[in-house]
């Protein structure tokens, strides 16, 4: 009886999606493509049959997938990455994944970044951000947003960095900034009861305003990027478009953000090593026209590889790559 249990809960995830909709949606907006985002997951292997029958190419992104795969995603999985028109990846070390496990050569596949707008999220006024948070101007500040998950996101690594880093420099005002809220709440929560961290405002909640995320970002001095687990961090573009320096561990998406270290505008530095995170922050936090100069090469990096017109440009030709060729012809 378990067994077929099982077999039956993995069907139903392939039965979830109303292909009949799907199909008339599809036709009634006379689609050229179909895009799925994510390729590990059932809706994907759907996608593609779907594609087979509408005659239209089927593509792919890669959004950060566990791969936890069931018996018949691990029978069919392959046969869709093999039929399917291509798949688009942000990170190198998922396009090797995909190349050594899969057997997908590389002219399906395109590197490209995930999008920002590059005109919402700009640097904003220092002293301005500064002022509305009751920030000192001259403070040393280290900020860091997104989803409190301890060991995922590195926060524990962080958290051991800045008391190293409250340490080397007891006359200093230091400030740490935690922006977000997640399943780790409660231990986060617990840890900085334990330890009496100095410095460290957490501001507990999701916050969806770009506008009020980008005047904590404006009001810091380097933002801190201890993750573990990647796919492909869009926090870390958020900080460096607007201007800030960075100081990263080598995950996945961060080496691809920051392929050319301080001409991208930041440091990567090992994954859970916390000294080394603290010492590399005291570093960039300590040099002032060290932080201006990583400041706009982040900046710069992002408007070249994750602005919206790259994005968009880059997707047209992977897309439409066929059509275009036919027409060179």
């Amino acid at each position: 009886m378990l067994p077929f249990l099982f077999l039956l809960r993995e069907t139903l995830l392939y039965l979830v999606t109303p292909y009949r909709l799907l199909a008339r949606a599809i036709r009634a907006e006379s689609c050229d493509v179909i895009l799925c985002q994510e390729y590990e997951y059932p809706r994907f292997d759907a996608c593609v049959l779907l594609g087979k029958i509408l005659r239209i190419p089927v593509f792919a992104t890669f959004q950060g997938g566990n791969y936890h795969h069931n018996h018949i995603e691990r029978f069919l999985r392959r046969q869709s990455l093999q039929a399917c028109s291509g798949l688009i990846i942000a990170s190198h070390t998922e396009i090797q994944r995909v190349q050594s496990h899969y057997g997908i050569p590389l002219t399906k596949v395109a590197q490209i970044f995930n999008p920002i707008d590059v005109k919402s999220w700009v640097p904003g006024d220092h002293e301005l951000a500064r002022s509305l948070l009751g920030i000192p101007d001259d403070a040393w500040v280290v900020a860091w947003h997104g989803r409190i998950s301890i060991h995922k996101k590195g926060l524990d690594i962080l958290l051991d960095a800045w008391e190293r880093l409250c340490g080397d420099h007891p006359a200093e005002d230091l400030r740490l900034l935690l922006i977000g809220t997640g399943d780790g709440d409660a231990e986060l929560s617990q840890r900085l009861k334990s330890i009496s961290f100095r410095g460290v405002s957490w501001v507990d909640q999701f916050v969806h305003d770009p506008e009020i995320i980008r005047r904590y970002l404006s009001a810091a001095d380097v933002y801190a990027f201890p993750s573990r687990y990647e796919g492909f961090p869009v926090a870390l573009i958020e900080a460096m478009a607007c201007g800030l320096p960075v100081v990263a561990t080598d995950t996945d998406g961060a080496v691809d953000i920051l392929a050319g270290g301080e001409s991208d505008g930041g440091f990567l530095v090992p994954r859970g090593d916390a000294e080394s995170l603290a010492l590399v922050l005291n570093r960039v936090l300590s040099d002032e026209s060290l932080r201006q100069k990583l400041g706009n090469s982040a900046r710069r990096r992002i408007e070249m590889r994750c602005s919206t017109e790259t994005v968009g440009k880059d997707l047209h030709s992977f897309l439409f790559r066929d059509r275009l060729e036919d027409r060179s012809d």
